[in-house]
């Protein structure tokens, strides 16, 4: 799989810090803001870049796993999650309506039969098979999931869009992420496994065995990231994964949203280090793998606002910041255009 991420544009980015500077106020006062408008010039070689289109990409699946008890919730909830995103019912419809942004929704894998209305028919399978006893998917399953992604990325991108946002849903899968993101990073799998859905405290340790049970039983590689998604995957993980990767090829900015879409920017930037300048974190959500999945990639989140529903609910709400962010950019006055007078201490 050749994957060619560009580097990020610094003279984009540093053009954007000079207009940033020339605004009516003491520079880098608006903080993070203004780092965000720079590092989006940068992603997108753009120091002017407009995200007119917008796209909430709600990439749903089962997982075998739940046949372990994993989940607070039964499996037929995915399916009648589907529905609710397509018919607008969802926390992330909601939020992305105020965000100005459009949800696309895949079936990555769900088991009810297909056929939604307004969902994207992707299926690789009735969702994937149950990790504690084989691998969730074939390494072919995987590497056309990723596929998937990508080639999706490349339509919506010729469709006009130009900004991302990630979201999922899928019974069973901060059970599948915490098992990706403790083979990608090391880390035990205690310290990356959590609550999901609303477990107690046994429910929890009971989880926290069955993603060790897993890991124990295939002992994925780090260094081969279709492998771990195969192993201990999703088919919505390993979808993002290639949707952030197209994404990345077409200097196509992301926002990421909480643990789930987090464990999917691991294994794409597994595959090409160089996507991880294309991430935009929404916010730290209160899984305790999203931390680790954070430090991993090397990015802090724009907001923390103890969620932990997914579906892409976190990177609506940082898309206000983005469009904050651009607006100060756009539409403050300069000191020149203000008549305001500059610092006098050089």
């Amino acid at each position: 799989m050749r994957i060619t991420i560009p580097d990020i544009d610094a003279a984009a980015a540093a053009a954007a810090a000079r207009r940033l500077d020339r605004l009516t106020k003491p520079q880098g006062s608006l903080g993070r803001l203004e780092e965000l408008a720079i590092r989006l010039a940068g992603m997108t070689g753009n120091p002017s870049c407009r995200f007119d289109q917008r796209a909430v990409v709600v990439m749903a699946a089962d997982h075998g796993v739940t046949e372990e008890a994993v989940s607070a919730y039964p499996s037929e909830v995915t399916a009648q999650m589907v529905a609710n995103f397509a018919a607008g019912g969802a926390g992330i419809s909601v939020l992305a309506r105020r965000a100005g942004a459009q949800v696309v929704v895949v079936d990555m894998g769900v088991r009810a039969a297909p056929g939604v209305p307004g969902v994207l028919d992707r299926r690789l399978g009735p969702g994937t098979r149950n990790m504690t006893r084989e691998p969730a998917m074939t390494l072919a399953q995987a590497e056309a999931a990723v596929a998937t992604g990508r080639e999706l990325a490349g339509q919506l991108a010729a469709a006009g869009v130009s900004l991302f946002l990630t979201g999922e849903m899928g019974i069973g899968n901060t059970t599948a992420a915490s098992a990706v993101t403790a083979a990608l990073t090391g880390r035990p799998a205690q310290e990356v496994t959590g609550r999901g859905t609303g477990l107690d405290d046994a429910a929890l340790a009971h989880k926290v065995g069955v993603v060790e049970r897993a890991l124990a039983l295939h002992r994925p590689n780090p260094a081969d990231p279709i492998g771990v998604l195969a192993s201990v995957g999703g088919f919505e993980i390993a979808g993002l994964a290639g949707l952030i990767l197209g994404a990345a090829e077409r200097r196509i900015p992301v926002i990421l949203d909480g643990f789930i879409t987090g464990a999917a920017a691991l294994a794409a930037c597994a595959m090409a280090p160089g996507a991880p300048g294309y991430l935009i974190a929404s916010h730290r959500s209160v899984e305790p793998g999203h931390t680790a999945v954070l430090e991993a990639l090397g990015l802090e989140p724009l907001l923390d606002l103890r969620l932990r529903l997914g579906e892409g609910t976190g990177a609506a709400l940082a898309l206000h910041l983005v469009d904050a962010a651009l607006a100060v950019r756009d539409e403050m006055a300069t000191f020149d255009e203000a008549g305001v007078s500059e610092r006098t201490d050089g």
